[in-house]
């Protein structure tokens, strides 16, 4: 006897946790963030600690910019759960790092990249959907149209560099030659460069690609990666160790390193190639840039002492043509990881690619102010710059809005391309009056979230006494605009933005009074046929009761439940006092005083709305006029 009544129990329990969490979903999922806060507590408070629930509960957080309680929440989840979907895990430690708990956070960090694997990407796990990476798009203000450079081939195509009129790129082209990289099987790259010239309606133009022809830049093994200084008589370019036969040259392991040279410009040929005298035969040197003044020159290493696989050194360029001893570039950029690609643009933002930071996947194109504040942290530039593959050579020409990078994501012509891209200022906004639904009166002191299509609050006001509101909007995005007010149900509006610059957005909002007169004012709540227990629908609409009661402490109300005529007088007298009293039940359990309710009160069939009495033929919808329930306001 005693098992069976803790398997009754155990079921009761069990369905009504379903239940609990059934009502919260419904809230969370029209954006209540506050009321299914409250429920998922409620239903942890009852034994309900389910990765939904929890999970769910570091996403309200979250949604509200509440780090620290998010970081609560989703701790929990990620710490009771062993496959836990990584969005959260990524949401957890972005909520770690909010609240400056580093150590915590770079701990998931590595468990984050193990989770990604091998190929640097998540299982099920969409690397291009920012819907949950939102944190990683950086472009808000802006367009970003991007496009694959006519040249690009069939082989890799990478690192474009302008200087002048002339961007010169590294690429595997050359398909007469006899060697190729055992690697990808392809023919070693070499410096090749473009034309660049624009139309009469401002559009560029790209010449044929023409291969660099000196035999002392490209030799019969790599070139890549090029940097020119300003008077355009300098290139710094990366090389494979070649001896002065042209012949790889190897360190003792039987390995063969990339070196850094110059070479100067001399009757419009790239000539007097020179070792830079930092290179050595047991580490790599590659990926130059230069600092905007020339003085400084920034590249890649692999030697001893660094903090990762790759990171990013420099060196100052002496006055008389030497150079001093290479420097790190320090924590605050390099990682465990690869850094690589670095390129310092004209306002002396850094650019480079990583893989040690948490990303997309594989390489990743960040900017840091590292080289202006020696605390700025990297950022990503997300999408479209970034995708779930490799990402790098970042370079920006001067207005800032143009320039290249380079990747193998899919859709190009094939291994590494090159893109372009263009970045145009774009900014909407979004403005409307709220209003009441009823008597079309405006509305002040009405709150106004901007909330995006991860469902997260990124913008909040309230109306002015005409009811106005305004709000700051990207270009191409679709938001949801809810107002709320006590006493009131919500009122909201999807708006989606284009591309066209300074537009605004009409999302006037309309918002239905809970009061009216002397009754609280909700939709009509259903019960299933010959029943009176509460359905998650009904517990919807009576959480505006709870709600007004909360609001206004001394109301005291009273409840009536009426039927259509369908069944005897008699069943349906007792029907609707069962439905009016669980009514109320459901009403107290919300933590509603038992004096507040005065009564609760089944009146049967004897109050009808129409004609639909016994006997009288009347379609559904005229019946359903006759099933309701009335919440009269009795004080306040």
């Amino acid at each position: 006897m005693k098992t069976k009544l803790f398997i009754f129990f155990f079921a009761l329990s069990s369905t009504f946790m379903v239940a609990q969490r059934k009502l919260a979903d419904k809230f969370f999922e029209n954006f209540a963030y506050v009321k299914a806060t409250e429920l998922y507590e409620e239903a942890v408070k009852k034994g309900d600690s389910s990765e939904h629930v929890l999970t769910r509960l570091g996403d309200c957080y979250y949604n509200n910019s509440k780090s620290k309680e998010a970081a609560l929440w989703y701790g929990k989840a990620v710490n009771k759960y062993n496959k836990v979907n990584p969005e959260y895990i990524f949401k957890y430690i972005q909520s770690l790092r909010s609240i400056e708990n580093y150590t915590e956070a770079d701990k998931w960090l590595v468990k984050f990249k193990d989770i990604q694997g091998n190929d640097s990407r998540v299982k099920d796990f969409d690397a291009n959907n920012l819907d949950l990476y939102e944190d990683l798009a950086s472009t808000e203000d802006v367009i970003v149209k991007t496009e694959n450079m006519p040249f690009n081939t069939e082989f890799s195509d990478f690192g474009a560099y302008i200087s002048g009129d002339i961007l010169y790129f590294a690429s595997a082209r050359d398909t007469d030659v006899r060697k190729r990289y055992g690697w990808n099987a392809e023919p070693f790259l070499d410096l090749y460069y473009v034309t660049v010239s624009k139309d009469e309606t401002g559009k560029k133009e790209y010449s044929e690609a023409d291969f660099i022809n000196s035999s002392k830049i490209n030799t019969p093994y790599h070139q890549a990666s090029v940097a020119i200084t300003n008077d355009g008589l300098t290139m710094y370019f990366t090389r494979d160790n070649v001896n002065k036969r042209n012949k790889l040259g190897y360190d003792r392991k039987g390995t063969s390193h990339l070196k850094l040279y110059k070479a100067s410009l001399e009757d419009g040929v790239w000539k007097n190639v020179v070792e830079l005298p930092f290179n050595n035969e047991y580490y790599s040197n590659g990926h130059p840039t230069l600092s905007p003044d020339n003085t400084k020159l920034y590249f890649v290493s692999d030697r001893e002492g660094g903090f990762g696989q790759t990171d990013i050194y420099f060196v100052n360029i002496l006055e008389d043509g030497n150079y001093s001893e290479p420097k790190n570039l320090g924590p605050k950029v390099n990682t465990e990881g690869r850094e690589m690609f670095p390129f310092v643009a004209k306002n002396n933002t850094l650019y480079f690619s990583s893989d040690g930071y948490l990303n997309l996947g594989l390489l990743d194109i960040y900017k840091s102010d590292i080289l202006k504040n020696e605390n700025a942290e990297p950022e990503n530039l997300g999408a479209p710059y970034n995708s779930g593959y490799d990402d790098f050579a970042f370079f920006i020409n001067d207005d800032s809005k143009t320039g290249y990078f380079s990747s193998n994501r899919p859709g190009g012509k094939g291994g590494d391309d090159i893109y372009g891209f263009n970045a145009e200022p774009c900014k909407q906004k979004i403005e409307g009056i709220a209003r009441n639904i009823k008597t079309n009166e405006v509305l002040a002191n009405v709150e106004v979230k901007l909330i995006n299509n991860t469902g997260k609050i990124i913008a909040t006001v309230m109306t002015s006494e005409t009811g106005a509101f305004t709000l700051d909007a990207d270009c191409e995005k679709t938001y949801t605009v809810l107002g709320s007010k006590k006493d009131y149900k919500d009122g909201r509006k999807e708006v989606t933005t284009n591309l066209e610059d300074g537009k605004i957005n009409n999302a006037d909002l309309y918002l239905t009074p809970l009061i009216d007169d002397n009754q609280i004012v909700i939709n009509p709540i259903f019960f299933d046929f010959d029943k009176w227990n509460i359905r998650t629908d009904a517990e919807y609409e009576l959480e505006n009761i709870v709600d007004v009661m909360r609001e206004h402490p001394n109301m005291v109300i009273k409840i009536e439940s009426h039927t259509d005529s369908r069944g005897s007088d008699n069943y349906n007298m007792k029907l609707s006092d069962r439905r009016a009293k669980s009514t109320r039940d459901y009403i107290l359990s919300r933590g509603i005083a038992s004096e507040r309710i005065e009564s609760a009160i089944g009146y049967g069939e004897t109050q009808l709305l129409n004609k639909c009495s016994n006997g009288v033929k009347c379609t559904s919808e005229e019946h359903q006029l006759n099933r309701r329930s009335y919440f009269y306001i009795l004080k306040d």
